[in-house]
């Protein structure tokens, strides 16, 4: 059974499900609440676990920059052997760096596989419990995002990252 619940910050309303193994979900922020349920799966149901509790404190508190790393399970059991392959390598990136897509490629030995990772990625059911916003593209320009090149630069920059004109600065 899917358990989702809601959760308001100065962003808006953040939708967050999980199963019995950890998170599953992580929608982004929205204007209401109801918005938020709108992404939920049709079979979960609103509640709340453990799992979710802490997941809400912790997302909470990497917001108010009280926390660098999350310690939720978090259940995979959703996407493909690759898109967990690339999803783990992502979740290896330090709080405050970033890689670009190709980089990630190459630390999972497929130096050409650029677009694939980055396909990965646009499916990432966590984001920011795995960082997808910490990769960029090859020249440092934020790229392809879900939440939007605006809230991937509010948490770029949350992490001490410079950005300018869409792209990293060095």
């Amino acid at each position: 059974m899917l358990i989702c619940c809601t959760m308001e910050d100065d962003h808006g309303w953040w939708g967050l499900c999980a199963s019995e193994q950890g998170i599953v979900g992580v929608w982004w922020p929205t204007d209401s609440p109801q918005q938020a349920r709108r992404r939920w799966p049709r079979e979960a149901v609103e509640g709340d676990t453990m799992s979710l509790a802490a997941a809400r404190r912790q997302l909470r508190e990497y917001l108010a920059g009280c926390r660098q790393r999350f310690q939720v399970p978090v259940d995979l059991g959703s996407v493909t052997p690759f898109q967990r392959r690339v999803l783990m390598a992502c979740a290896q990136i330090p709080y405050g760096q970033c890689v670009s897509y190709g980089e990630l490629a190459c630390r999972l030995g497929l130096p050409r596989a650029a677009r694939a990772v980055g396909q990965a990625l646009a499916r990432n059911p966590v984001p920011i419990f795995i960082p997808c916003h910490r990769v960029v593209g090859r020249d440092g320009r934020l790229v392809g995002f879900g939440g939007g090149m605006r809230l991937k630069a509010f948490l770029l920059q949350h992490e001490g990252i410079a950005i300018g004109e869409g792209k990293i600065v060095s």
